[in-house]
């Protein structure tokens, strides 16, 4: 089976001929696993015979000066179209530092807005030319990536701190941030599907939880953020598209509020700051598609993830609706012989 059927399968909540194996290492452990066999140049979905998930993306963003202010030959302190300045490391998979930002007040948003508002050339066509025969060719499941929510307002837009206070505060601002790039998203995949080209989901990250809970109340979200989910969720169904919702943390408080607003599919269940696959599993697998819920810190452990692949995997299977992951990325401690292994155990554990 393509992995389009696969997927498709899944979504359906019917079997297929095994899971999906739909992941993202780290530029570092590619780097790694070229290091220790990987031929040169070979993408790492081709040689283990994982998934492949490609993605349509588009710009939304204010597009502020992007310069670099300072650098030596650790790191470079640069702004960003969002606004944000930055030191970022040189290290492959390093976090940036994120040190101000421009978008702090309501006041400061006018004129990202206005900035927004012109959507012209945020389009990459001659590269979506090029690359979405290939993806239909082989099958890919194509998914348009949105970018909206509380998760890149805070993170890549005015800072943490001042959206969680100005969800309390300031509601008023906060929605319409909200709205502002779910338009604006919406606005240009429409222009992509009028074109004729096809996604298969829209996919977008609002990680809404940390360890142990989640960043705000169920009730908040009902109030400033749900409405928002539910417009994505409402446009794409309107297209017979998926739904694919990234939330790290601990999002167990918000399920059935993600149940009601019609979300397809959820990522990554994140083990480590309180997620039980299984738990989600047997308490809503019927109305949710399950992709993650691995524990990648376990990835380095050999013999302890092929444990958990063959306690899990067989039960997360059951009656279709899983996608097989880690419960974030893969990190680059995991060496070419243990994701071997890990990838050979999936596909006979998740194997139909």
């Amino acid at each position: 089976m393509t992995t389009h059927e696969r997927m498709t399968r899944m979504f359906n909540h019917k079997e297929a001929d095994r899971v999906p194996i739909i992941d993202s290492p780290w530029a570092g452990t590619v780097a790694r696993w070229h290091s220790e066999g990987m031929p040169a140049g070979m993408n790492w979905a081709d040689y283990f015979g994982a998934d492949k998930l490609s993605g349509i993306g588009v710009n939304i963003t204010p597009r502020y000066e992007e310069k670099v202010l300072e650098e030596n030959d650790r790191w470079r302190i640069v702004t960003t179209n969002w606004g944000v300045t930055m030191k970022k490391f040189n290290e492959l998979d390093s976090t940036p530092e994120f040190l101000d930002f421009t978008i702090t007040t309501p006041e400061a948003w006018a004129d990202a807005k206005r900035r927004m508002a012109d959507l012209s050339g945020r389009i990459n066509w001659a590269q979506l030319a090029k690359d979405y025969p290939q993806w239909q060719a082989e099958g890919r499941w194509i998914s348009g990536q949105f970018w909206f929510g509380f998760d890149v307002t805070h993170s890549w837009t005015v800072g943490t701190e001042t959206l969680l206070i100005a969800m309390l505060e300031e509601p008023e601002w906060v929605a319409d941030m909200f709205d502002t790039y779910l338009n604006s998203c919406m606005a240009l995949f429409d222009e992509i599907w009028d074109a004729g080209y096809r996604f298969d989901e829209i996919y977008w990250p609002d990680d809404m939880g940390y360890k142990g809970t989640t960043f705000f109340s169920p009730t908040l979200y009902r109030e400033l953020l749900q409405p928002f989910h539910k417009k994505a969720v409402d446009w794409a169904h309107a297209k017979g598209v998926r739904t694919r919702l990234h939330s790290c943390g601990d999002i167990n408080a918000l399920l059935p509020d993600i149940i009601a607003t019609g979300v397809d599919c959820i990522n990554p269940l994140e083990v480590k700051a309180g997620m039980d696959a299984l738990a989600v599993k047997a308490q809503l697998g019927d109305k949710l598609t399950l992709h993650g819920g691995l524990n990648a810190m376990l990835w380095d452990d050999k013999d302890h993830c092929v444990a958990e692949i063959e306690r899990l995997v067989p039960r997360l299977k059951e009656g279709g609706g899983y996608i097989f992951a880690s419960d974030h990325s893969i990190p680059n401690s995991v060496s070419l012989e243990n994701f071997q292994a890990i990838m050979a155990a999936v596909k006979k554990h998740g194997a139909y």
